[in-house]
């Protein structure tokens, strides 16, 4: 038995299986920068505020530092690997944790199986140009095959790939940015992407909107809580990275894109191509040519299978603690005897995912127009309630004792942090239709279901408050 096995009891996660450096690239994997670079950034500019995405990033990562403040500091006195609702629960009552558990579980999911269309679709573009001709759902099902093993085996495993694959990420874009910069870009390099009337151009709320669920992901920090270690140092340093190299990278990245097409030339540019997530694409083989732009195109379909994996990853810890302290089935809430790995969360995990790409092949719809966008935007809207909650669950937790963190920490900034949040929900909620184009009922259908989860959830913590009331009175407690 390993050093890390040891002390890991039944049903139990695997201990002190990863430091600082896995959780940060645990949850970096999860917002896929590649991703939201090449596919993700070109939509915002496109439908959204043009080269004012820039700023845009600026004043979301500003923000979702604001929130990690009150989020890391509760981290360090709340080890438990339910997250969100970990936190929720001790803030505010068992109640509102078992919300929060099926909203998150409901969230994460949309996240992952949403991935898996545009997974599909790319996978289906990039090899048909090797002559392997395979329709978006086999490419799928493939990715889900592989994170199935990978999910059901030990967490470090996962870590070490999704860690090799952000690397190799990051280095294919930065490559491109200092071509752009070297250069100078298209007619000198330009601030205008971060002026306020660039910011405020065409349709901010969309591209803001954009932004935040650029980092969806950061926040799964605290569901690693049990299996690092020293978490009351590893979660909330990995927190602070992970916003920073998140936020900085793409911010750069936006102002340098910009710039390589020329900000006077960006929208008509990215208007002019096929596809938008194109255009990154474009700009690799004007800047850099040779084999870049195919490189790139195998690392995109890397990158949205690092962050299936890590969506993977994230949901099944949540059902396993769902199922060990009551919410949910006790069958759920068990580990792997050799693996330590929450293994009947990640079986349910790829069930689910099977039946729903399954679904939306049979029925003919876009992996990208429907199932990526509809699921990723319903996922984004229920993270960013999690965290409204959770930011006034931080000043619940320490109203009686500040346990040594400062006012501003425990009061002042989870209050704005939370009041942020909110709004964006509702703005979110109010608009999804118009933001994703789900139209008809869709459109309301689709939000509501956050809804629908949480209410699913109240009720059965509550269930459990009256069978079990020693259970429900220990729920989120550390572990």
């Amino acid at each position: 038995m390993t050093d890390e096995m040891k002390g890991a009891g039944p049903n139990q996660l695997r201990r002190n299986a990863l430091g600082v450096g896995a959780v940060t690239f645990l949850v970096i994997s999860a917002a896929a920068p590649l991703t939201a670079v090449a596919g993700g950034v070109p939509i915002s500019m496109l439908i959204g505020n043009g080269a004012g995405i820039a700023g845009s990033f600026l004043i979301a990562t500003a923000i979702l530092l604001l929130f990690a403040v009150g989020y890391c500091a509760m981290a360090r006195h709340v080890s438990n690997a339910g997250g969100f609702y970990a936190m929720i629960a001790r803030g505010l009552g068992g109640r509102l944790g078992g919300a929060a558990a099926l909203v998150a579980i409901l969230s994460y999911n949309a996240m992952q199986i949403g991935i898996l269309g545009l997974l599909g679709a790319a996978s289906s573009a990039t090899f048909a140009e090797f002559g392997v001709n395979l329709p978006w759902w086999v490419w799928s099902f493939i990715a889900i095959a592989i994170v199935a093993v990978l999910g059901y085996r030990q967490v470090d495993l996962s870590a070490k790939i999704l860690m090799v694959l952000v690397v190799l990420e990051y280095v294919i874009v930065l490559i491109i940015d200092i071509a752009i910069f070297s250069t100078g870009g298209d007619s000198g390099l330009s601030m205008a992407p971060f002026s306020w009337s660039q910011i405020m151009s065409g349709s901010p709320a969309i591209g803001i909107l954009f932004c935040f669920a650029a980092f969806i992901g950061f926040e799964a920090t605290t569901i690693y809580s049990e299996e690092a270690r020293d978490p009351e140092t590893t979660v909330p340093r990995a927190t602070y990275y992970s916003v920073l190299l998140i936020g900085i990278f793409y911010m750069l990245t936006a102002w340098l894109m910009a710039n390589g097409a020329g900000v006077d030339k960006l929208v008509d540019t990215i208007a002019g191509l096929p596809d938008p997530t194109l255009f990154l694409f474009e700009l690799a083989g004007r800047y850099v040519g040779g084999p870049v732009p195919t490189i790139m195109g195998f690392l995109f379909v890397s990158s949205l299978f690092a962050a299936v994996l890590a969506f993977h990853n994230g949901v099944a810890r949540y059902k396993y603690v769902a199922g060990r302290e009551g919410i949910l089935p006790d069958s759920v809430g068990v580990t792997h005897d050799v693996h330590k790995s929450p293994h009947v969360g990640s079986i349910i995990q790829t069930v689910l995912a099977v039946v729903v790409v399954g679904l939306f092949a049979v029925l003919g719809m876009d992996p990208v127009l429907q199932l990526f966008t509809w699921l990723t935007q319903l996922g984004t809207l229920g993270v960013l309630g999690l965290m409204a909650i959770t930011s006034f669950a931080v000043v619940a937790y320490f109203a009686g004792d500040a346990m040594g963190e400062s006012a501003a920490s425990t009061k002042f900034l989870p209050i704005a942090a939370g009041l942020i949040m909110a709004g964006l929900f509702v703005y979110i909620f109010a608009k999804f239709g118009d933001i994703t184009g789900a139209v008809g009922s869709m459109g309301v259908i689709l939000p509501s279901l956050v809804i629908v989860a949480a209410v699913i959830g109240f009720f059965l913590a509550n269930g459990l408050a009256g069978r079990d009331p020693d259970r429900f009175g220990k729920m989120g407690q550390n572990v």
